[in-house]
C-alpha cells in the first residue's frame, strides 16, 4: 500500500484540473441558488421563449388559427388554454397538451388542435350543450348530460332547463329524464326533481304538490300516476303529497285546509245521524 500511494505521490497532477474543479464548484453553486431561490420554472420559461424565437426567425410563426365550435367559450380563454400567443412558434408548440388544456375548461367536451405548416394552427372544439340545472349545498349549477359540471348559473337564458336536487343528482339527471319525457302531461306540471339519499326520486310541481316515487318500477308509478290525473284529475285536487312508492295503493295526503272541511263535514254528518236516530 505505502508503494503503491508513493507513485501518486510522486506523479503530477493532470492539467487543468483546478480550472476544472473551481468551474464544477460554480455550476454546483449557481444550480443551487437556482433551486433554492425557486428560480426553475422561469429559467425553464426563458428556454423556452428563446427556443421559440428562433423558430420563429426560421419561418415557423403562428400567423392564423382557424377556430371553430365555440359558442360559449370565449375566444381569449381558447388561445390562452391552447398556449398560442405572439410568442409561440408553431415548431416547438405541443398539439397533446394544448388537447388536454382545452378539455379541461368545463364547456369543452372534445378539442382537436392540428399544426398546418409552416404557419396555421387548426383548433376544432365540441361544447357540452347544457342539459339541467343542479342544485346541492345551496349553490345552482349548470350541468352537462354526461352530469359534468359546466359553471354557476349566471345568466338566465339558462334558467328554463330541468331542476335537480340533491347530491348525485347531476349525474342521474338524464337517465331520470328520459324516463318522464314519455310523460310529457306530467312533465310540463313538473318544477324540480329531487333525488332523496341517493336512491329515488320525489317530483315538486309547480302547484306545490309532492309526488314520492319508487326506487323501483318507476315507469309503472307514473303510468298510475298519468291515469289518475288524467281520469280523475288528481293533481288538479287539494292535495300536497302523491305517495307512490308502495306497488299495491296510492296514499294521497290532502291539505290543510282540505282536511279541516272534511273533519267538518264528517262531524256534520255525524250530528245528522244521531238527530235522525233521536
Amino acid at each position: 500500500m505505502r508503494r503503491w500511494l508513493a507513485r501518486f505521490d510522486r506523479s503530477a497532477p493532470p492539467p487543468f484540473v483546478g480550472v476544472g474543479a473551481s468551474a464544477l464548484l460554480i455550476v454546483l453553486s449557481i444550480g443551487y441558488g437556482v433551486v433554492k431561490g425557486d428560480h426553475v420554472q422561469m429559467i425553464i420559461e426563458a428556454l423556452k421563449d428563446a427556443r421559440d424565437t428562433a423558430a420563429i426567425a426560421a419561418g415557423f410563426p403562428i400567423a392564423s388559427v382557424s377556430l371553430s365550435g365555440e359558442r360559449h367559450v370565449g375566444r381569449t380563454d381558447i388561445f390562452a388554454a391552447a398556449g398560442v400567443s405572439d410568442h409561440a412558434s408553431l415548431l416547438f408548440l405541443d398539439v397533446e397538451a394544448a388537447r388536454a388544456r382545452l378539455q379541461a375548461i368545463p364547456w369543452i367536451a372534445e378539442a382537436t388542435v392540428r399544426k398546418l405548416y409552416p404557419d396555421r394552427l387548426q383548433i376544432t372544439l365540441t361544447e357540452r350543450e347544457p342539459f339541467a340545472l343542479w342544485q346541492v349545498d345551496g349553490k345552482i349549477s349548470i350541468v352537462g348530460a354526461d352530469g359534468t359540471v359546466i359553471g354557476p348559473l349566471n345568466d338566465q337564458k339558462f334558467a328554463t332547463l330541468p331542476f335537480v336536487v340533491g347530491r348525485g343528482a347531476a349525474a342521474k339527471a338524464k337517465g331520470f329524464l328520459g324516463i318522464l319525457d314519455r310523460y310529457p302531461a306530467l312533465r310540463e306540471q313538473v318544477r324540480a326533481c329531487v333525488l332523496v339519499a341517493d336512491r329515488r326520486w320525489n317530483l315538486r310541481l309547480g302547484n306545490g304538490i309532492d309526488v314520492r316515487l319508487p326506487e323501483h318500477n318507476v315507469e309503472a308509478a307514473l303510468d298510475r300516476l298519468a291515469v289518475l290525473d288524467r281520469d280523475k284529475s288528481l293533481l288538479s285536487r287539494d292535495i300536497t303529497v302523491v305517495d307512490l312508492r308502495l306497488p299495491d295503493r296510492v296514499t294521497v295526503r290532502l291539505s290543510d285546509e282540505a282536511a279541516r272541511a272534511r273533519e267538518t263535514l264528517s262531524s256534520d254528518k255525524k250530528t245528522k245521524r244521531k238527530g235522525g236516530d233521536a
